[in-house]
């Protein structure tokens, strides 16, 4: 018996080491992948990302090539016919920029004009431009997709139901723009361009509004200031879910929190942004523009933070004495539920675009 009792505790101890060597291995074996996948996650791919500045430019502005090339998305869209996405009274055309880049535009008359006889052709629409009355709207959108890109649909119907002229256009390598490489210096000089362009085309027949979101904001901010400096003003300016800057952008997007930890986050992350002119400081911009200004900004913003809107618009009104008909910020409830891109379907925002032209037509004309 006592022998049969040595043997059974002898292969009990054998099967126990036998358990414990095997998890001792597998300890092992998962401490060192944890290890190296660490080094790889945090060390080496942050470093790979400080010195490419091509991979912080398609970070930035999410031309990507592989799976779904998100600035050519939806990808189904025949840019020639923009019925063929809904749009009502609306042509497709092309704008060689004074840097040879061809950018592709859409220009979208106002609701009471869809039922005349207006030619589709690019001399009658322009000809509507110079003759118009109806306030006109320059968008500039943001860093995914392109003009067809459904919410922007949505924005445009709904300006095209207000009664304003529409135009729209891609940055280079976005849509059907010719593909070249992108900077913050070659899409503000593409809106700039546009902006310019829609100027001469309009000949002071109707007040111009800029339209920018997400990181459209930074482009039109960039574009406002630039225009400022050469004694351009324009009637004036929507920022839809704004940030004061790509540094603090960077730093509070929801991607960014997995490294902001690291003690090298802001060297290895933050500033080659700021060391290859991919900045967008819309907060130091805001502060040369002349015309009155409309923030918008939805309170659950899961993209960018809905205090950086706030801080955009602190900066913007202490630079303009406090005015706040110079400018003005929009506050949308989170209950709501718009999110980032779907501040067209605020219910009030028809009213508040009305109001903002209204007011901002009697505040230029008092400057």
């Amino acid at each position: 018996m006592k022998a049969l009792r040595c043997l059974s505790l002898v292969l009990a101890l054998s099967l126990a080491a036998l358990v414990f060597s095997s998890t001792g291995t597998f300890l092992l074996w998962a401490m060192k992948v944890s290890i190296v996948t660490y080094l790889i996650v945090f060390g080496i791919l942050p470093l790979v990302f400080h010195y490419s500045y091509t991979i912080q430019r398609k970070i930035l502005f999410l031309n990507f090539d592989i799976l779904v090339d998100s600035v050519y998305w939806p990808r189904s869209v025949d840019f020639e016919k923009p019925e063929a996405v809904g749009l009502e009274g609306a042509r497709n055309f092309y704008v060689k920029t004074d840097q040879d880049v061809n950018i592709g535009a859409w220009q979208i008359l106002p609701r009471s004009l869809l039922n005349t006889s207006i030619s589709c052709t690019s001399e009658a629409f322009e000809s509507v431009l110079a003759s118009s009355k109806r306030p006109v709207i320059l968008y500039m959108h943001g860093n995914s997709g392109n003009r067809a890109s459904g919410h922007r649909l949505e924005l445009y119907r709904l300006f095209q139901n207000l009664d304003y002229h529409v135009v729209c256009f891609d940055y280079r390598s976005y849509g059907d723009s010719d593909d070249v490489d992108l900077s913050e210096t070659g899409v503000v000089a593409d809106s700039k361009y546009m902006l310019e362009w829609l100027i001469k085309k309009v000949k002071n027949s109707a007040p111009i509004y800029v339209w920018g979101h997400s990181l459209g904001t930074g482009v039109a901010s960039h574009v406002l200031a630039l225009m400022a400096s050469e004694g351009v003003r324009i009637a004036g300016l929507f920022l839809e879910a704004p940030f004061n800057n790509i540094a603090d952008e960077l730093s509070e997007h929801p991607f960014a929190q997995l490294f902001k930890h690291l003690p090298w986050f802001h060297w290895m992350i933050v500033q080659p942004f700021y060391d290859n002119e991919l900045r967008f400081e819309s907060d130091k911009h805001i502060t040369k523009i002349e015309c009155p200004i409309m923030i918008l900004h939805a309170q659950d913003d899961g993209v960018i933070p809905f205090f950086l809107g706030e801080k955009l618009y602190k900066a913007a009104l202490e630079s303009h004495g406090n005015e706040t008909q110079r400018v003005q910020m929009e506050r949308i409830d989170a209950a709501l539920g718009l999110g980032h891109k779907w501040i067209c379907r605020y219910d009030k925002l028809p009213e508040l675009i009305t109001n903002f032209l209204a007011k901002s037509t009697k505040t230029t004309q008092a400057l």
